[in-house]
């Protein structure tokens, strides 16, 4: 079980780094509404200490009026600051788990980074926005919620395509907010999977918040994305904890 202390200071800076449109407060659950994004962050339901268990029922009826006001589907996000009885009282409404997530560090230091290219963000939000809807298959709809989430960052945010012939193979956006840098984004087209694009981009990526001070890398990934966990593996990236979502099961859409 990790340390509560550790979730909270990652659980703030996920929060920091990909910003909600807006957060309301109920007791110790916060309340995560983005209308124009449909990321399950940043349309969830956050309680934030596990001894908070009073009025569960009372409170998620509450906060599915929010959700239904932003046309969201209400969804909680059980990370190790979710008391128990949050589990067992959505087992009882039959809210099953879904996308589990781990959350994943690495110490940060020059050796890590030494190897990397030496690549510069994009400052164009817009440029950037098009080449991440592009490697991950999107509808172009999805462009204008990113850019306004993207927009929304208030720690230092650096952007990076790496292209070939104009063409975007990979992306990532690193956050870096003291001595902390989180990554965001991160995706390799699916026909340049298997050639270390994505290693590469990351690693300019952390080099690019090291030189900025950066001591600690960390990012989110689902649980089941096996490419993914081991590309972070062999950077040495390790788990430090794990959260999972629950919605109503018949709202639920993977």
């Amino acid at each position: 079980m990790p340390e509560l202390t550790t979730v909270r200071r990652f659980e703030a800076a996920g929060f920091r780094a990909w910003p909600a449109g807006s957060v309301h407060y109920d007791g110790t659950w916060a309340i995560r509404l983005t209308p124009a994004h449909a990321g399950r962050r940043l349309n969830s339901i956050n309680p934030l200490d596990p001894r908070d268990v009073s009025e569960i029922g009372a409170r998620l009826e509450r906060a599915a009026k929010h959700f239904e006001a932003a046309g969201r589907t209400t969804t909680m996000r059980l990370s190790p600051l979710a008391a128990k009885a949050i589990a067992d009282h959505l087992d009882g409404l039959g809210w099953p788990r879904f996308a589990e997530s781990a959350v994943m560090r690495l110490d940060l230091d020059d050796a890590v980074v030494e190897a990397a290219l030496d690549q510069i963000p994009l400052k164009d939000v817009g440029r950037f926005v098009a080449a991440a809807i592009s490697v991950r298959g999107q509808d172009a709809s999805q462009q204008a919620g990113l850019a306004d989430v993207i927009g929304s960052i208030e720690p230092e945010a650096g952007l990076f395509v790496l292209e070939q012939d104009g063409r975007p193979l990979a992306t990532a956006i690193c956050v870096h907010d003291g001595e902390l840098a989180g990554l965001f984004e991160v995706a390799t087209a699916a026909v340049e999977r298997g050639r270390g694009y994505g290693r590469r981009v990351v690693l300019s990526a952390l080099k690019w918040a090291r030189m900025r001070g950066a001591r600690i890398a960390w990012l989110q990934v689902e649980a089941d994305n096996e490419p993914a966990l081991k590309l972070y593996d062999t950077l040495g990236f390790r788990e430090i904890y794990r959260y999972h979502y629950r919605q109503p099961p018949e709202d639920r859409s993977l």
